[in-house]
């Protein structure tokens, strides 16, 4: 232990020890007393800055001017500066403040942060954290109770089982017993006849080796009685005809699990804290929005573009009315290309979590997941057909598919390719869908709804998670009824819905909540077919004729990702709002 300090550790005077001293030299790192101060600074072997105790740590040297003491702060630079950095050209009309000055305001800044991280976000981390903890042990506790009850209702359909087979030998066993009653019978008959005919052979034998001629005279013969032989009695064999063994129908019959409720807070939202300012940005839609790249794909023979899905910000999926999915890069470079397992068109295609293309294939009844260049079918239905597919934010696949007899129409949702939810009818048991093969699309939007557009029916369907109906929009009121066409539908990250108008070759952009925002009309959209928006939140446009690609920019925040955030810049050093900040950066380009 230091010999100048006390088992208090008392600071004390470099010199002097005198305890307690007030001033501090900031090159040499030593305290001194107002005595000793003279003293230290007679040594002039190096530069010495001596301050008040509590000011210590403020003093550094020049990053410019080695020999010189920092002193000053420049406020645009964000360095400190010496007195000579202030005559260069460097700082020329530059807003300088003492050092200190920044110092104490960084200090207080500090200060409040500390105050909010210790006295708000913490403990609202904490909370959250609690909650995390509470909800997994009732997740675990739930997922115990339901696994006791599916075994007690596995138990219960193995009792029907074992009862029905049961049952079934029962019955086998009294149809035995009547036929085997039945040959007993007829056997008891024919060994008694049979024992007759030996009897009468003995006889005869014994007549024939006779003298007597009473014997020969009474004889009568019973062969004509013989001669009429038993009928034949044939029993009919019992046989055992097993059904197809539908696994569709067990499932239904079984019972399913309601699909797990997912209710997400956006983390984008913020603690109020006193003293504190906030700022969030948004991405609002611009008036005239611009085609940022072309591409002409290879389905101009078939002359028909269906759909284009997203594999990530470089690549696209690409579905016509042939049997070949096409990858392609946003130069419009073919990247690769997959012809369907049963050589069928597929009829609807997405890209997975992992990066995986799923696509339907309505002929074959069957979803097909594509690995590579593997293709393997993951769900094969029984009496229905799908159409479109959609995968989720949490990996489930949901489908679209009609019955046989195109009389009623569904969403199927798949968890790891079982079927846990199935959506069909409002509260009214009405139909949500028009039946008959139409045209449908299908997507799930960042608030969990589930949004299908239904060319047939005019109108684009919006459930939430759990299979309510939210709302039906069949085009903006001040449209005429059946003029809307609705095809392609994608969503973006502010839960906004655009819907392709095939008809009227436009995009309807709508809020989550169904109302109409505006058209997206000025791109030279020719019969737009298939959405999707990219993780920018740029659009992509099939167009079903032209069997183009358009890359579409719709919203402000798009375009200020291709300018190196010089909005975020605009932002923090001007304050600006985003609406001017939007126009700043407009005009930047």
């Amino acid at each position: 232990m230091d010999h100048r300090r006390s088992a208090q550790d008392v600071l004390r005077c470099h010199l002097c020890e005198t305890p307690v001293p007030h001033l501090y030299c900031d090159i040499c790192h030593v305290d001194l007393c107002k005595t000793c101060v003279g003293e230290h600074l007679l040594d002039e072997s190096t530069e010495h800055k001596v301050v008040s105790s509590i000011k210590r740590g403020s003093t550094s040297t020049c990053q410019k001017h080695s020999s010189k003491l920092c002193e000053l702060y420049c406020a645009q630079c964000d360095i400190p500066i010496c007195a000579l950095c202030v005559t260069s050209k460097a700082h020329q009309a530059h807003d300088v403040v003492d050092i200190w000055k920044n110092i104490e305001n960084k200090k207080h800044e500090i200060q409040i942060d500390l105050k909010e991280l210790e006295k708000s976000i913490y403990p609202k981390y904490e909370e959250i954290s609690s909650d995390i903890q509470g909800q997994k042990t009732c997740l675990n506790e739930n997922s115990q109770k339901l696994k006791i009850a599916i075994d007690k209702h596995g138990e219960d359909f193995h009792r029907e089982i074992d009862f029905m087979i049961t049952k079934m030998k029962s019955n086998l066993d009294e149809k035995n017993s009547k036929q085997l009653a039945l040959l007993d019978k007829h056997e008891d008959d024919v060994t008694r006849t049979t024992s007759e005919i030996t009897q009468c052979i003995v006889d005869l034998t014994k007549l024939l080796n006779s003298f007597d001629v009473s014997l020969f005279l009474a004889y009568k013969s019973r062969n004509a009685e013989f001669r009429r032989l038993p009928t034949r009695l044939t029993v009919s064999l019992p046989s055992f005809k097993p059904h197809i063994i539908n696994k569709e129908h067990i499932y239904h019959q079984f019972g399913s699990l309601t699909v797990l409720s997912r209710e997400t807070e956006e983390q984008g939202r913020t603690i109020n804290f006193p003293g504190t300012v906030y700022s969030s940005l948004d991405k609002p839609l611009i008036d005239a929005p611009q085609i940022i790249g072309e591409i002409n794909t290879d389905y101009r023979d078939s002359n028909i573009l269906r759909s284009v899905s997203c594999l990530n910000d470089q690549d696209i999926w690409t579905r016509g009315d042939d049997n070949i999915m096409r990858l392609y890069n946003l130069q419009g470079e073919l990247l690769k290309s997959v012809q369907t397992q049963s050589g069928n068109e597929p009829t609807g295609v997405a890209v997975t979590r992992s990066g995986d293309l799923v696509y339907t294939d309505h002929w074959d009844r069957t979803v097909n997941m594509v690995k590579n260049t593997e293709i393997q079918t993951v769900i094969k239905l029984f009496g229905w057909k799908p159409d479109c597919v959609c995968s989720t934010s949490y990996d489930d696949l949901l489908v679209v598919m009609d019955n046989d007899s195109y009389t009623e129409t569904k969403v199927v949702r798949y968890s790891g390719f079982t079927e846990v939810q199935s959506i069909q009818y409002d509260d009214t048991e009405q139909p949500l869908y028009s039946s008959g093969f139409s045209y449908k699309y299908m997507c799930e939007n960042r608030n969990l709804d589930i949004c299908v557009s239904d060319f047939d029916a005019r109108a684009v369907v919006v459930v939430n998670q759990a299979g309510k109906l939210r709302f039906t929009y069949t085009g903006p009121p001040f449209t005429a009824k059946g003029s809307f066409h609705p095809l392609g539908i994608s969503t973006d990250s502010q839960s906004r819905i655009l819907i392709a108008d095939h008809n009227n070759s436009n995009i309807h952009i709508l809020d989550q909540d169904g109302q109409f925002l505006r058209y997206i009309a000025n791109c030279n959209l020719n019969d737009p077919q298939g959405l999707n928006v990219d993780k920018r939140d740029n659009l992509l446009v099939a167009e079903y004729g032209t069997c183009k690609v358009k890359h579409i920019q719709y919203n402000v925040f798009s375009r200020c990702v291709y300018l190196n955030n010089k909005m975020l810049s605009l932002v923090v050093h001007t304050g600006l709002k985003l609406t001017s900040v939007s126009e700043k950066i407009l005009n930047l380009r």
